[in-house]
């Protein structure tokens, strides 16, 4: 079984994380925010519920899995760099996405065509063997996580968790797999695509937390009201972590070139240290309410 009612997530946790997508520079940006601030005394690892989407489902799985953000630092010739995008393809789902007179679940079906027809069988052995070497574990952890994805086949947004029974490195490719740069991944001979599509960070899956974290690298490329939307009458506290210029910066023109990988967590790892006190305060009191109704 490998859909999971979205509905079944709204329970109310102490703290949330939600982590967006971002490509390669958000893929590394994120990790270094999250070792940064681990240093700063804020481990994000320690969340009741973690929401991965994309560039967030790697780093997400990382941290749920107990890991230490500092392994993704530096970027190594990875599997996926053999595979060949092809510029017309990404241009034309770019095209699609960019049409503001289509339904979002027609926009999804279009993208999905252009996602299915763009690789051959080949492809997604070689993705899943990057997102294993990312991720660094294949067992679904005892932390709530949520990897969102989509069925590109019918535009259907997807949430898996470990009750879900879907290999956690398929999740994880699947959800970071955008049509066009990488191939669908097969889940139970449906094939799956970016979780971005269902609705960018998906912050709205941990809609009920008392404090919400939403970490969201390209923000800079969105208005506010897209994420406002989507935490609007939610969490209590809801701190909202994007690129400042310098991060921006250093993710280069293009988020899925590989080469801005370690500029790009440098930046995450300096900007950690410049989170004003709140983040700290909030994650720590939502820590300490959290012990006390369990007393």
């Amino acid at each position: 079984m490998s859909r999971t009612n979205e509905g079944e997530h709204m329970n109310t946790v102490d703290r949330a994380l939600v982590l967006g997508p971002g490509g390669h520079a958000g893929t590394a940006w994120t990790a270094g925010l999250a070792r940064g601030l681990r240093r700063e005394g804020v481990d994000l690892g320690e969340a009741d519920l973690i929401v991965g989407t994309s560039a967030g489902a790697i780093v997400g799985a990382l941290l749920a899995t107990g890991q230490d953000p500092g392994r993704l630092a530096t970027v190594t010739r990875r599997p996926e760099h053999r595979i060949t995008v092809d510029p017309a393809r990404t241009g034309a789902v770019f095209a699609v996405l960019g049409d503001r007179t289509a339904a979002p679940e027609e926009s999804r079906r279009r993208v999905g065509r252009i996602a299915l027809d763009s690789f051959g069988p080949e492809a997604e052995d070689v993705l899943l063997a990057s997102r294993a070497a990312l991720v660094g574990a294949d067992a679904w952890p005892e932390r709530r996580l949520l990897i969102t994805a989509v069925d590109a086949a019918t535009g259907e947004p997807v949430v898996w968790d470990r009750d879900s029974e879907v290999p956690l490195v398929r999740a994880v490719a699947a959800s970071s797999a955008f049509p066009g740069a990488a191939p669908p991944v097969t889940v139970d001979g449906r094939r799956y695509m970016d979780g971005a599509l269902r609705s960018g960070p998906n912050a709205d899956l941990a809609a009920g937390a008392r404090t919400l974290v939403v970490v969201d690298p390209l923000a800079h490329l969105f208005p506010p009201e897209r994420l406002d939307r989507q935490v609007a009458g939610g969490a209590a506290a809801v701190v909202v972590l994007s690129p400042d210029p310098a991060s921006v910066a250093a993710f280069g023109a293009d988020p899925g070139d590989s080469a801005a990988w370690e500029p790009s967590f440098r930046a995450g790892l300096r900007q950690a240290g410049e989170i004003d006190a709140r983040l700290r305060s909030v994650w720590r009191a939502a820590a300490d309410a959290g012990r006390a109704d369990t007393a």
